[in-house]
């Protein structure tokens, strides 16, 4: 796949087609481009454009890590539209995609022709259960290295409790872990969950763009609360609700292939 540099970091990005409208859609924490391409096959005529954000998959090295905040990754993303001489794109995500998304709208207004916020976790503050347990995964990770921290993790209560009431979200934060260079870029998983994208909800409501809010319940990362909270804040947002992963993943998918084919073949009729 081809990387662009840009501050001293070689970032990794991945498209679906050379021409085409171009959406961006970026990946959520701990994961990589891979994600969003699992989750959405776009039509022909929709360039699709994802990238690794710092810390994650094949993009390196870490860089500052004080820059693992989502003014930088929106940042990351507008230096990518630069390089590949795009000017306005929809621009998307999935849970801290989603931020970075968000975080996009309101700072580079006219950038943004549509906006996609898939199973959004944060609102104008850190949400507590995430930071808990990605605290926790780092930690456990500086002090005892992917290994034998993951064998700690599924000894908590914290695992134990998530297990039992959540499956799939347990598998989930388990598999952090298991992520390419995890030890040495624990750091993002304190730094980017303390983070906000925006905290000024008045900017939300000075959106303009089409705007699609995917959200779905049984998941204590993505709360389907968040996902109304930010509909109803987004002038004329759209808010689907979709089935968890814990519920079923592979309807989960389909149910993201067909929201995001139909919101997107809307946004091109306008």
């Amino acid at each position: 796949m081809p990387l662009f540099a840009h501050d001293g970091i070689r970032f990794n990005f991945r498209e679906s087609a050379a021409s085409g409208t171009p959406f961006f859609f970026q990946h959520g924490l701990g994961a990589d481009l891979t994600q969003p391409f699992s989750l959405f096959a776009p039509p022909l005529d929709v360039r699709m454009i994802a990238f690794d954000a710092r810390g994650h998959g094949a993009t390196e090295p870490l860089g500052p890590p004080e820059k693992l905040r989502f003014d930088i990754f929106a940042d990351d993303l507008r230096t990518l539209m630069e390089y590949l001489r795009i000017r306005s794109a929809i621009v998307g995500g999935i849970s801290m995609g989603a931020g970075v998304a968000l975080n996009f709208a309101v700072r580079y207004v006219g950038r943004a022709t549509a906006l996609v916020l898939s199973r959004p976790a944060w609102l104008e503050k850190p949400h507590g259960w995430n930071v808990r347990m990605f605290t926790l995964i780092a930690e456990l990770l500086r002090e005892h290295g992917p290994v034998r921290g993951q064998e700690l993790f599924r000894q908590t209560s914290e695992y134990a409790d998530t297990l039992q009431r959540w499956p799939e979200v347990a598998a989930s934060l388990e598999a952090q872990f298991g992520s390419p260079h995890v030890a040495e870029t624990a750091c993002k998983f304190e730094s980017i969950i303390q983070d906000t994208p925006c905290a000024d909800r008045r900017r939300w409501r000075a959106i303009s763009v089409p705007t699609l809010v995917l959200a779905n319940r049984h998941d204590p990362i993505h709360p389907f609360e968040f996902g109304e909270e930010l509909a109803r804040e987004i002038p004329g947002a759209e808010l689907v609700e979709i089935t968890s992963k814990s519920v079923s993943v592979d309807q989960h998918t389909r149910d993201v292939q067909a929201a995001l084919e139909a919101f997107v073949r809307r946004v091109l009729k306008k």
